[in-house]
């Protein structure tokens, strides 16, 4: 189960930067879901920033899990 947190947290945190670097240079358009969904469009810079740090905080969260 610890990995597989983990392996989410690690996802949502690529997504998240991704999304960044997409906003910022407009590479990634494939790898970034936040690109592809038009309703975010305005918002794209505060979702990826979002993901990034729930992806960290998820990433932590996976040590306090016992095995």
């Amino acid at each position: 189960m610890k990995k597989f947190v983990e392996t989410v947290g690690f996802i949502v945190f690529v997504q998240g930067a991704a999304g960044l670097l997409y906003e910022w240079t407009g590479w990634f358009r494939l790898w970034g879901l936040v690109a592809r969904f038009g309703f975010l469009d305005d918002y794209g810079i505060f979702v990826s920033i979002a993901l990034v740090v729930t992806g960290a905080a998820v990433m932590i969260a996976a040590d306090s899990i016992r095995t």
